[in-house]
């Protein structure tokens, strides 16, 4: 512990960090403020009222007030977040898959990059514009009291308006993202989603703690503590491929006649959350139309929380795992490349047996990668069937869990490395935090 807390203080030795670190807590104050600024016309007492008065359990708007913090909720001007600009970023990452102009960008390098983010922006305001209203019309026109039809509703100035906010409101909290990305700490648009998601846990524990007992609520911090370990372990795990590569040429001598010995890692997660939210989505429309109705495919799929509608989201997530694998990483590119740098495994031929011995281990890995995505897109649903109360369940498993786990390690990978290269203690000594490595373990650039 003296030693940690030493280790804290070597972190504001480091002017820059301590600079940066400053810098991203203000723009996270800046952002956490905007979320409570409600759309002009407005009635502030009843949205409150509506909050301390409810006791919905609507899995779709807790969902989405987690994501953005609260705002959704509060109907402030920043109520549909930074998840508009993640719904861009997702559409111009498939373009990418799809469209060879679009592929074009992505080889191009920083000029390419600066275009995309461009088209991003652009698609993220569209997506903005055509939320707006639809918000309006679906969540905040159902509380009551909130809006007054004869000054508000009715009136095209005030939806212009609103409209015109909401969408500064997004865009506003993707140039909070961009300037913590490119000044603070961190991946800034992931941790605006990840402190919206954290600034609910302490309302969430507290509606836990006031129905559980005791023991109860120390067996589900236990549980919570195994899940969040275990997550860890799967979002860092890496399968090493071993690499021969070939002797560096120095001038006209070679160094190293032995050959240098490194790794390939292949991640056992390599699809990250997506495959989570392209199955939520698609399982989002069919609850939509089984909403309010007395049929087979409200019966089976209807509830969000029932057996059925889970069985069917844990299938799509498997499907989706190997799916988004398949397309993001190119077992032929890799042998190519490794054929190119000189570089062999042992035991297997360059070239065509090299892409399939890689595509083979690839799909063996990806197997209980997208099993675990399935179990922890289904943990909140499993822990409500426990009795946890709703909003502390989403804690449990979860895309929330997911991100919150890969930003947290990014973030201390981060810092770790500004400490080394100070010639500093890590943050966390003997954590296997990756970014720290040994001269042993040295990775392939793959």
């Amino acid at each position: 512990m003296k030693r940690f807390i030493q280790n804290i203080k070597n972190i504001w030795k480091v002017e820059e960090l301590r600079k940066r670190i400053i810098l991203t807590l203000s723009l996270i104050l800046i952002y956490r403020v905007g979320s409570f600024i409600m759309l002009p016309g407005v009635n502030a007492a009843a949205v409150i009222n509506s909050q301390s008065g409810s006791d919905t359990d609507n899995p779709l708007e807790t969902l989405l007030s987690l994501f953005s913090g609260g705002g959704f909720t509060n109907v402030s001007i920043m109520a549909l977040g930074i998840m508009p600009y993640i719904s861009a970023s997702i559409i111009m990452q498939l373009l990418g898959m799809a469209v060879p102009a679009v592929q074009k960008m992505q080889n191009e390098g920083e000029s390419g990059r600066k275009r995309i983010n461009m088209f991003t922006r652009v698609l993220t305001i569209g997506i903005c514009a055509v939320q707006a209203p639809t918000y309006i019309t679906l969540y905040a026109k159902n509380i009551q009291g909130a809006l007054d039809p004869a000054s508000t509703t009715d009136s095209p100035l005030w939806w212009t308006t609103v409209v015109c906010c909401m969408v500064a409101g997004s865009m506003f909290a993707v140039w909070l993202g961009e300037r913590i990305t490119d000044k603070g700490i961190g991946n800034g648009v992931s941790l605006l989603i990840t402190v919206g998601i954290l600034s609910r846990l302490p309302q969430a524990f507290l509606s836990e703690a006031n129905v559980a007992t005791p023991l109860k609520l120390v067996l589900e911090l236990m549980v919570f503590i195994l899940i969040v370990l275990g997550t860890i372990l799967i979002v860092q795990g890496v399968r090493k491929v071993p690499l021969n590569t070939a002797k560096r040429v120095v001038g006209a001598r070679a160094v190293d006649e032995q050959g240098a010995r490194s790794y390939l890692p292949l991640k056992v997660n390599a699809s990250g959350v997506m495959p989570i939210i392209f199955a939520q989505a698609i399982m989002t429309i069919p609850v939509m139309l089984a909403a309010g109705k007395s049929s087979g495919l409200s019966y089976f799929i209807g509830d969000v929380k029932g057996v059925w509608y889970n069985l069917i989201l844990a299938l799509m997530i498997v499907i989706f795992t190997y799916f988004y694998t398949a397309i993001m990483i190119s077992p032929r590119k890799m042998a190519e490349d490794l054929k190119k740098s000189g570089g062999f495994i042992p035991g297997v031929r360059p070239g065509e047996e090299t892409a399939s011995y890689l595509d083979s281990l690839i799909s063996r890995i990806t197997l209980p990668g997208s099993i675990f995505l399935a179990l922890i897109a289904i943990l909140p649903s499993i822990a409500s069937a426990a009795g946890i109360t709703s909003g502390f369940e989403y804690f449990f498993g979860g895309t929330s869990l997911l991100i919150m786990v890969g930003v947290v390690l990014d973030t201390l990978q981060q810092i770790e490395s500004y400490l080394l290269n100070r010639h500093m203690d890590g943050l966390m000594e003997g954590a296997r935090v990756r970014g720290r490595r040994s001269p042993s373990e040295i990775t392939s650039g793959f």
